[in-house]
């Protein structure tokens, strides 16, 4: 039996497909499904818990086949996605003490910001830049930065991984995409370790949203490779003014 009926059930995986869809070529992907969660019914905890089940498959996939397309090289960036994993732990156990609610305030100004560097900022296409930040720092710095954001909330941390390629690893946008997703997967799991053992997810219903995670994964990330800067740059801008205005509409 599901944990929810089955119609509801429904419209959460239709969900998820879209979400993959949307997350594997800009990020935002959880604009979709936590809100979906919430209004199914699911307590705050159980909603960002049963959000990473599915989100986790679908940026797997995602990261999956843009190794295959050769845009990343994921043997590469197993040191940074270990980051990334104990970073979003430490985030998903700071829910305990951290006024989630403040972050919420300032995050749709930050997401709005996101918007409209890709939007009015020149120069910002497929090719590769000069990096300002060591690998090192990379490394240090924005990823588990980041990453605990994933742990402690999570919508928008595929757009923030992604500017940060983009902004401070010199990247391309379509290299800067691909590199996300497995940073995006290993944050997934550190959160969902933590929401794993701190409460009751929705098993079942994450699952069956993962499916349809996993094709709308697919889909994006072929097309986001066939079509390059000319999809990803809009999609980056709409889905980060979308979620700055669900999150001030709902605060």
């Amino acid at each position: 039996m599901l944990e929810i009926a089955p119609e509801i059930a429904l419209l959460l995986v239709l969900a998820a497909g879209l979400a993959g869809f949307v997350d594997a070529i800009a990020g935002g992907g959880g604009l979709v499904t936590l809100p979906a969660l919430l209004l199914a019914g699911a307590p705050p905890a159980v909603a960002i818990g049963t959000n990473k089940v599915q989100a986790i498959w679908g940026a797997g996939a995602a990261a999956l086949s843009y190794a295959r397309g050769g845009q990343v090289d994921l043997r590469a960036q197993a040191p940074l996605a270990g980051i990334a994993f104990g970073a979003s732990v430490a985030g998903a156990l700071l829910v305990l003490v951290v006024p989630v609610d403040a972050l919420r305030v300032v995050l749709p100004f930050v997401l709005i910001g996101v918007a409209l560097f890709f939007a009015l900022r020149r120069g910002v296409g497929d090719a590769d830049r000069a990096r300002r930040l060591s690998p090192a720092l990379f490394a240090v710095l924005p990823v588990p930065l980041v990453a605990a954001y994933d742990g402690l909330l999570g919508p928008g941390a595929g757009a923030f991984y992604m500017i940060a390629f983009v902004t401070l690893a010199g990247m391309g946008m379509l290299r800067a995409t691909a590199h996300t997703k497995l940073l995006n997967f290993a944050s997934n799991a550190g959160g969902l370790a933590v929401f794993a053992l701190s409460g009751a997810l929705w098993w079942k219903v994450g699952l069956l949203m993962a499916a349809a995670q996993v094709g709308g994964a697919l889909a994006g990330s072929h097309l986001a490779m066939r079509v390059g800067a000319r999809l990803i740059r809009p999609l980056v801008v709409g889905t980060s003014l979308a979620l700055a205005l669900s999150l001030l509409l709902r605060g």
